[in-house]
């Protein structure tokens, strides 16, 4: 009851009108600092390029062993919980049940954990991992693939269902506000309600406003590409204006319908159409090829996952390349905890902690590898085969990579436009299903954790998703889409601190609770047995 009484004295600070229900000093600070880096990155795109990129080399040189120790610590923790008995607690109490079915529930989990970069990457990566460091190597031709499976694989979902986890439990168990700050309510109590609580849903807010940003930024780049390649429409910043206006109206009307109807049928929609693709693509492609790939590579990777995993680059050549790629995804991964972990606990209410944890870590890892095999081996089996032609694509534009692996994997010019159409819808709905996801989660944030705002707010937070990737992308450029990337990296240094404190935190709690748990068992027991001898003696 008492926590009842703070949510709604929280909620009590909202401003509440014109339709909107928000916490003024999240939304407030939240929009003041993102206008204010869009003004800086556009006026000035150089000196903004170069001061992030500067923060960004720092902060690979001198904290890649806090990223490194963050992503393992929150597998080992997750694995741990999970199998222990402290995964069969359930998200909303003993008597809770799943409200999607599994189905609905990958589908929704892939969509938005995914979101563009399977496309974006999947073809282009392998070819990028031809030269690793020395300390991880292991002179197998499938060290290329065992690098992409430590970026894409396990790793990266722990965290997400770390946090899923977390907050699911705090909010449906605890009662608590629907919002990153109730992570943090065993270490600092109350507190979680005052201003200690609106910075870190602040930082959170900020991190998914800038993560979304920036991949949308990709998206719009890479499905004007394939338009580009297959119809021959021109790339430029006219046609991306178009895209980004469409997929963001697309995306809002989803929004607004909610997670059971618009963003659970889009994401339903996106996984068949997806599956169909990359079915076609390793039946029409090197099948045999590809399945050898992926075994042997699967091996490699569960052989090397210690030595890959922990790797620290030390040399300064070990140090840039870790920068650009293992310390980029991660840092990526992790910033990204706000957005995909919230919305998974959102759609995670009656599972269990066990459930959630081999669910969005095993069985999103095998998936995800064997989807980006499918699309990587390809594109190394052409490259080999057409003396490089794979590798010059990427090279000239990384975002016609799959387009190109397409045109020479396929002999009938119907055929190839027909795949190409289907890759350009499926990434469009990656598109929009990263951006209602990641609306409704801006929306939790902004309220102080309500789980159902008004729908002029939803569209509110929709447009200026879609408006913030138009100005970042075109009117920045180039310059400005890799200085926002700059900035996710950057605010994963003080999430990394923060999942690692939430890691305390969540055990403390679930450890308190299962006791109590046992306890209550116990005693219901006792009164059972009670009842039984009470009814022995009166029948004799």
């Amino acid at each position: 009851m008492e926590k009842e009484n703070l949510n709604k004295k929280l909620y009590s600070k909202n401003f509440t009108k014109y339709g909107f229900d928000l916490n003024v000093f999240v939304s407030l600070v939240s929009a003041i600092l993102v206008l204010g880096f869009i003004i800086f990155t556009i006026s000035m795109p150089d000196q903004s390029s170069k001061i992030f990129s500067n923060i960004n080399d720092s902060l690979n040189k001198n904290f890649n062993w806090l990223f490194v120790l963050t992503i393992n610590l929150s597998f080992v923790f997750l694995i741990v919980t999970g199998l222990s008995k402290l995964g069969n607690i359930r998200l909303g109490g003993f008597k809770a049940r799943p409200e999607y079915s599994n189905f609905s529930w990958y589908a929704m989990l892939f969509s938005a954990g995914i979101g563009i970069g399977i496309f974006f990457y999947g073809v282009a990566e392998p070819i990028y991992h031809m030269n690793i460091p020395e300390p991880l190597r292991t002179n197998s031709k499938f060290d290329n693939f065992k690098i992409m499976y430590i970026h894409w694989g396990a790793h990266a979902w722990a965290i997400y269902a770390l946090v899923a986890i977390g907050l699911g439990y705090f909010a449906y168990n605890k009662k608590l506000p629907f919002s990153f700050r109730s992570l943090f309510y065993p270490l600092i109590k109350d507190k979680i309600y005052g201003i200690i609580g609106d910075i870190i849903d602040t930082i959170a807010v900020l991190s998914v406003l800038f993560g979304l940003s920036a991949s949308l930024g990709l998206g719009a780049q890479q499905i004007n590409s394939g338009l580009n390649y297959v119809f021959g429409i021109p790339v430029n910043s006219t046609i991306q204006i178009i895209l980004i206006v469409v997929i963001t109206f697309i995306a809002t009307l989803s929004v607004v319908s909610g997670i059971s109807k618009g963003i659970k049928l889009l994401s339903q929609a996106n996984t068949i159409i997806s599956g169909v693709f990359l079915a076609a693509i390793l039946l029409i492609g090197p099948t045999g090829y590809i399945l050898s790939t992926y075994f042997s590579s699967t091996g490699l990777y569960l052989k090397e996952f210690l030595n890959t995993g922990l790797y620290v680059a030390t040399t300064p050549e070990d140090v840039a390349w870790q920068g650009s790629w293992t310390i980029f995804y991660w840092a990526w991964w992790i910033s990204w905890t706000p957005f995909v972990g919230i919305f998974i606990a959102r759609i995670s209410k009656g599972r269990t902690i066990r459930e959630i944890a081999i669910g969005t870590v095993v069985i999103p890892t095998v998936i995800i590898t064997f989807v980006m095999t499918i699309l990587g081996a390809s594109g190394i089996y052409l490259n080999d085969l057409h003396e490089g032609i794979i590798a010059e694509a990427i090279d000239n534009n990384i975002a016609t990579a799959m387009f190109e692996m397409i045109h020479y994997l396929v002999d009938s010019p119907i055929t190839r436009n027909i795949l190409s159409c289907v890759a350009i819808v499926a990434i469009a709905l990656f598109f929009v299903t990263s951006s209602d996801s990641g609306s409704l989660v801006v929306d939790n944030l902004t309220s102080g954790g309500k789980e159902d705002s008004p729908k002029p707010q939803r569209i509110f937070w929709a447009l200026m998703e879609g408006l913030i990737a138009l100005s970042v992308l075109l009117l920045g450029g180039e310059h400005a889409l890799k200085t926002t990337q700059s900035a996710v990296i950057i605010t994963a240094l003080p999430f990394s601190l923060l999942l690692i404190i939430m890691m305390y935190s969540l055990k403390k709690e679930l450890q308190k609770s299962y006791k109590k748990y046992e306890y209550n068992k116990i005693i219901k027991l006792k009164r059972k047995m009670n009842n039984i001898d009470d009814e022995a003696k009166y029948k004799i």
